[in-house]
């Protein structure tokens, strides 16, 4: 059992983030069994993950307004691949050294994320100050369930190596 968080936690919580947006507490309990969990510890991995969120939105954000620039009319248009610049952004923020293989779910969660951007940025919705709400309530129902595998403390071994 560990007392605190080391950075092989954070690149674990980071590869997560592709499950899953919103964990919850005991979530993260399961899966960060090797660490000794106090209100210290529950906060700091909660923090993290709303880290992740908050660039995941910014960027998401900031697609959306880009694509409204360069002309798109219809979120039909719109498509997350693993060769777009969306992607590669995203990807080395959270997958920095590209060694893990990203979940197409997280593509079409990206996908329906920078749609949902555009449609409220297009119907004016941003005028509102918590207009980024109504977004999240969609988002946060599209996690998915996380692989066993990073149940285990050496996942990231197993998974990098794979």
């Amino acid at each position: 059992m560990q007392e605190g968080l080391s950075p092989n936690h954070l690149k674990k919580a980071k590869l997560m983030f592709f499950y899953t947006r919103y964990p919850s507490s005991n979530m993260l309990k399961t899966y960060f069994s090797d660490v000794k969990f106090n209100r210290c510890i529950t906060s700091q991995l909660i923090k993290w993950f709303s880290n992740f969120r908050e660039f995941y939105y910014i960027q998401m954000e900031k697609y959306a307004r880009q694509a409204i620039n360069d002309g798109v009319t219809s979120t039909e248009e719109l498509s997350i691949t693993r060769d777009c610049e969306l992607y590669r952004a995203l990807n080395m923020h959270y997958n920095k050294a590209n060694d893990f293989e990203v979940p197409e779910r997280f593509l079409e969660v990206a996908q329906i994320t920078l749609r949902e951007f555009f449609n409220a940025i297009i119907a004016g919705k941003d005028v509102d100050p918590s207009w980024k709400k109504a977004i999240y309530k969609v988002i946060c129902k599209l996690d998915s369930e996380v692989p066993e595998i990073f149940r285990s403390p050496n996942c990231l071994q197993e998974l990098l190596h794979e």
